[in-house]
């Protein structure tokens, strides 16, 4: 699968003429990755957050290269609910604006998750009924405001643990796993337009986690409950091995009648970075773009933000990182090489 020495010359020669050029003035007369993405039919795309929108050569390479937008962290229930029953959408706004003014489309990111919850939410216990009723209000409020400006929604994320059981959130507690299927509905009422997915980790391969989520889509498809993509987010790891199904995967859940889409996608390693390990990080980007791009329905790419400079990583994995295809000063790596080489 990966084929690093012999490829690793000629990466580095690519790297050395890439970095001689200002990041934001590279590949100024080249097309961008969201260019070669779409003569496959295909988006590119970055995540971002509101913090990083004063770097003016972060965001000029981010308004240039990827034609897809994901908001890190604007939309989520605490920056989006912090009070019951007050809104607050700025965040998420000024991504939006910024997405329109580029021709961006924008990936809406989420809105049913266990985690970053309010602390109303999370402190008191609910009824069943209460609950409901404050779930449907969240996400009908949150998508009628972004109606008919957001391209596709991660509707519910993370409902599964890795050995395919229901994770214990307080929506699974609380009401069931019904809420999945409510929480389509009710997305779908407030914007019929949006693409609604549902998304995870750790399902890139076919495996226990994965198998939860292709029988649960079957259902849901079965039910007539409006489900139209599975976002695997691939935030992999150089140590622990690629996943080599993932085309068999993504090609199972096309089968379905679904969009897939690679949602948030990095390669961390084990820190410090080598011209080695580079090397095999530019395979990883190269296979799951083919993967991407052998299977008719997967949609897209999206990166967890796009450099090293803004990765989660290393405060999640301490002493892990390098995981993106631009560095920390915003200069292409090989992976971003091995992405370009994939797309031509």
């Amino acid at each position: 699968m990966h084929r690093n020495r012999l490829r690793l010359a000629g990466v580095l020669a690519a790297v050395l003429v890439a970095v001689t050029a200002p990041a934001t003035q590279a590949h100024d007369k080249e097309p961008t990755l969201a260019d070669l993405a779409q003569r496959h039919g295909r988006y590119y795309g970055s995540a971002t957050d509101n913090p990083e929108l004063t770097d003016e050569p972060y965001k000029a390479v981010l308004g240039s290269e990827f034609d897809m937008i994901t908001p890190g962290n604007g939309m989520k229930w605490y920056a989006t609910e912090p009070e019951q029953g007050v809104f607050d959408f700025s965040q998420g706004d000024e991504i939006v604006n910024l997405a329109r003014a580029n021709h961006q489309r924008v990936r809406g990111h989420t809105l049913v998750w266990h985690s970053q919850l309010p602390d109303w939410l999370t402190s008191r216990e609910w009824t069943a009924s209460e609950l409901r009723a404050v779930l449907k209000k969240h996400i009908q409020t949150e998508v009628r405001h972004y109606r008919g400006k957001i391209y596709a929604w991660d509707v519910v994320n993370e409902a599964f643990n890795e050995d395919g059981t229901y994770r214990e959130t307080i929506f699974y507690k609380t009401l069931g796993p019904g809420y999945i299927a409510d929480a389509l509905r009710w997305a779908h009422q407030a914007d019929p337009k949006a693409k609604l997915y549902l998304n995870d980790y750790n399902v890139e391969a076919i495996g226990p986690k994965s198998d939860a989520y292709y029988k649960l889509a079957k259902e849901l498809k079965a039910q007539g409950v409006p489900l139209h993509g599975f976002g695997l987010q691939a935030h992999l790891a150089l140590q622990y091995g690629y996943p080599a199904s993932l085309e068999d995967n993504l090609r199972r859940f096309a089968r379905l009648g679904l969009d897939t889409a690679l949602t948030e996608v990095d390669v961390r390693m084990l820190l410090p970075a080598t011209e080695e390990k580079l090397a095999q990080q530019a395979d990883w980007y190269r296979d799951m773009t083919e993967a991407c791009l052998a299977v008719r329905r997967c949609v897209g790419i999206t990166l967890w933000d796009y450099t090293d400079k803004y990765s989660w990583i290393p405060a999640f994995f301490p002493g892990e990182g390098a995981a993106l295809p631009w560095d920390e000063e915003l200069r292409p790596k090989p992976a971003y090489f091995a992405i370009r080489e994939a797309l031509r």
